[in-house]
């Protein structure tokens, strides 16, 4: 199992500078990728292309992009065109977001996600591999190419997916899973064999399963969990995560937050490759401290 480092906001409020910096630091270490996420800052396509031209020697990837707000001829040009930029290195990670956010902020349809998380892929692949598409389905209109000059190569396409119907989709037409706040019980018992399963059966190879979670290291361990549920108190209410949690039999993310000394964080990271997770994703929690003591431990467990 590999190691990637989130940067940027998920980690606390982040200057571009800082961000860089993270980057840098994760390559400097030996991490294997560096992942941002898309919240409510910085653009995460954005962020990775600037950062992964800076620092050349590690890959990097989205963990995720929402896609209802991006139409698949606009999210393929961006992801085409932060490939050139990164030399081949980026791994595109996309998602249905969360509902609250897509209808709330955006007033967009959030209905049958996995039925337009299907539509969607279906048009993704093709376009970042530049053919040209005419597809007229349910819930997506797309016709068209996005032609880039150069040769650029396809990313890898990860999909959020945490429930049965979604992981099914990411099987059998992406290049994996990428999930956040999910235990090693849901991992293990569920995500990673239906997934396995569903890539199988549609001919493709064995899938990519990036798991993501806040890490700590700390000898204040109760303390840091009381910070972790609150400050991510809103996935333990929205549906899409409250789902997976309950599989995992944890009350909120303070639960599958990976928290405590050396000796027990690492212990804890082996359950995830046990429970076959490729790549773990860690976004180190905490002060800056507390942060630096984390990305030390996890620098020597990487190598």
């Amino acid at each position: 199992m590999q190691i990637g480092l989130a940067v940027g906001d998920v980690r606390g409020p982040a200057t571009l500078a800082t961000v860089l910096d993270q980057v840098r630091v994760a390559a400097g270490a030996g991490f294997a990728t560096a992942w941002t996420s898309q919240a409510l800052g910085w653009d995460a396509l954005t962020t990775i292309a600037v950062a992964g031209t800076a620092v050349a020697d590690i890959a990097v990837g989205t963990a995720v992009v929402p896609v209802p707000q991006r139409h698949p001829l606009v999210l393929a040009a961006q992801a085409l065109t932060v490939q050139a930029a990164v030399a081949g290195r980026l791994t595109l990670g996309a998602g249905a977001g969360i509902d609250a956010m897509v209808s709330g902020m955006f007033g967009l349809p959030t209905d049958r996600p996995v039925l337009r998380m299907r539509e969607y892929l279906t048009v993704l692949g093709p376009l970042l591999r530049g053919d040209s598409v005419d597809y007229r389905g349910e819930t997506l209109t797309a016709a068209g190419a996005v032609s880039v000059s150069g040769g650029v190569p396809a990313p890898s396409v990860l999909v959020a997916a945490m429930g049965p119907r979604m992981v099914r989709v990411a099987g059998e037409l992406a290049d994996g899973a990428a999930t956040w706040m999910t235990g090693p019980k849901a991992l293990g018992e569920h995500i990673v064999p239906a997934i396995n399963k569903a890539a199988a059966s549609a001919g493709r190879p064995a899938p990519r399963v990036v798991a993501g979670l806040p890490v700590c290291v700390t000898d204040t361990a109760e303390d840091v969990r009381a910070r972790i549920a609150e400050q991510f108190a809103l996935a333990a209410q929205v549906p899409e995560y409250r789902a997976t949690l309950d599989r995992e039999g944890a009350a909120g993310p303070q639960d599958v937050a990976i928290v405590g000394t050396e000796t027990e964080v690492a212990q804890a990271l082996t359950q995830f490759r046990d429970a076959g997770v490729t790549e773990f994703m860690a976004a180190p929690y905490g002060t800056a401290d507390e942060q630096d003591r984390t990305v030390d431990l996890l620098a020597e467990l990487a190598r």
